[in-house]
């Protein structure tokens, strides 16, 4: 994924992801529902996400299909974030996150088997 993906982008997607393929003009009432969006506005960040490759259009009814999934954005803003706060570096990621908080020796356990699942 090599475009950013804005927050209003991702509320379009999560619409998407959670109904399926789902025309455009249900993407806006759902929207202006939930956030209090116009249809103009839903339409515009839909054709950008659109431009962007996140969101195929298909026709008839302009029905929009996500072109990516939760998981890839997920992982995505994960080593976005990983990069931009920690220098790309995981061990300081993981140094950070322990000592921010007390862990119980269930979430202790739990972190060392992940990480042996991983070797």
């Amino acid at each position: 994924m090599g475009e950013k993906l804005f927050d209003s982008e991702r509320k379009v997607l999560e619409v998407i992801w959670k109904e399926g393929e789902i025309a455009a003009k249900e993407i806006s009432l759902i929207l202006k529902e939930k956030i209090g969006w116009n249809k103009n506005t839903t339409y515009t960040v839909i054709k950008k996400c659109i431009q962007k490759g996140f969101i195929e259009r298909l026709e008839p009814g302009f029905l929009c299909k996500a072109k990516i999934t939760k998981e890839q954005m997920i992982e995505n803003d994960t080593q976005e974030f990983i990069d931009k706060v920690f220098e790309g570096s995981i061990p300081l990621m993981f140094s950070s996150l322990l000592k921010q908080k007390k862990m119980s020796k269930e979430e202790i356990k739990r972190l060392k088997q992940i990480i042996n699942d991983m070797e």
